[in-house]
C-alpha cells in the first residue's frame, strides 16, 4: 500500500512505499517538545520514500546519534533518522488518511508528561520498545 504524507502548507510531499511496523508513540521529552505532545511516527525503509519538495526541507541534530526533518517554510515536525540504521520515522498525523495503520505501543512512558495519561490498552514501555 502507497502512502502519502506531507507538511502543513504542502511544499514537502513524501511518497511511501512501504512501512515496517504500525505507528509508536513516543514520550521522550524531545519528542514532547518537537511536536507539543507525543511523537507518533512510522518506521519506513529509507529507499521506500521519496520525497518532492526536498529543497524545503531542513535538518536539525537533536542529538549525537539522531536528527529531525521539518519543513522550512511552515516549520511542520515530519521525520526523524538515526545515524545508525537504514530507515527514518515519518509523522503519523502527516499521512493521509485513510492510513490503514493502528498505533501499536508507546515508547519512553517513563519521561512522558505529567498532564496526561495513557489509558489505551496498548503496551506501553519505560525506554525503548520490547523488539
Amino acid at each position: 500500500m502507497t502512502l502519502t504524507a506531507q507538511c502543513l502548507c504542502g511544499a514537502i510531499l513524501a511518497t511511501i512505499g512501504e512501512t515496517l511496523r504500525q505507528p509508536t508513540a513516543c514520550h521522550c521529552g524531545q519528542c514532547r517538545r518537537w511536536s507539543g505532545h507525543a511523537w507518533a511516527s512510522v518506521s519506513v525503509p529509507q529507499d521506500r520514500i521519496a520525497v518532492e519538495g526536498e529543497e524545503n526541507l531542513r535538518w536539525f541534530r537533536s542529538s549525537d546519534s539522531a536528527q529531525r526533518g521539518f519543513c522550512g517554510v511552515c516549520g511542520s515536525s515530519l521525520f526523524w533518522k538515526g545515524d545508525d540504521g537504514d530507515k527514518i520515522e515519518i509523522a503519523a498525523g502527516a499521512i493521509a488518511n485513510p492510513t490503514g495503520l493502528r498505533l501499536e505501543s508507546h515508547i519512553y512512558v517513563a519521561d512522558k508528561g505529567d498532564y496526561y495519561d495513557i489509558a489505551d490498552g496498548l503496551p506501553q514501555y519505560p525506554q525503548s520498545s520490547a523488539t
